[in-house]
């Protein structure tokens, strides 16, 4: 598995477990290594970044998603599902230098492996509403 793909994996992680808890991202992130102790510094650090800028912008994140996912709520919606579209919104929205294409498929493949097929589908749907309109 690439460096990126599988950072990108650790931050839906570690997000998905401060949605559960409600902790900050250093005790997420601090707990998760614990039990993850053999990843490379480059895949934690990108991880913890992508983290902490989806967190940062985590209002208008949602608002974003609120306004594109005609019929859900977030409050619907699955939380990997949630957790996907708000890491994969921020690859878009706040980081340039990542083409939008690799932050779409990535999404996508997240959501094949963690949610379901029809999952994968209301993802790309989504993400590619965010990638037209930015």
């Amino acid at each position: 598995m690439r460096k990126r793909t599988f950072a990108r994996e650790c931050a839906l992680k570690i997000l998905y477990q401060i949605d559960l808890t409600g902790d900050s991202v250093e005790s997420s992130a601090g707990s998760f290594w614990e039990f993850n102790d053999e990843v490379e510094d480059e895949v934690k650090e990108f991880a913890v970044s992508l983290v902490k800028k989806t967190i940062e912008n985590l209002s208008e994140i949602d608002k974003k998603i609120s306004s594109l996912a005609q019929n859900w709520d977030l409050g619907r919606m699955a939380i990997i599902d949630k957790n996907i579209l708000r890491l994969s919104s921020c690859e878009l929205l706040y980081l340039s230098e990542i083409p939008p294409k690799v932050s779409i498929n990535e999404a996508v493949e997240l959501a094949k492996k963690y949610s379901g097929v029809d999952s994968s589908k209301f993802v790309n749907g989504i993400l590619d509403k965010i990638k037209s309109q930015k």
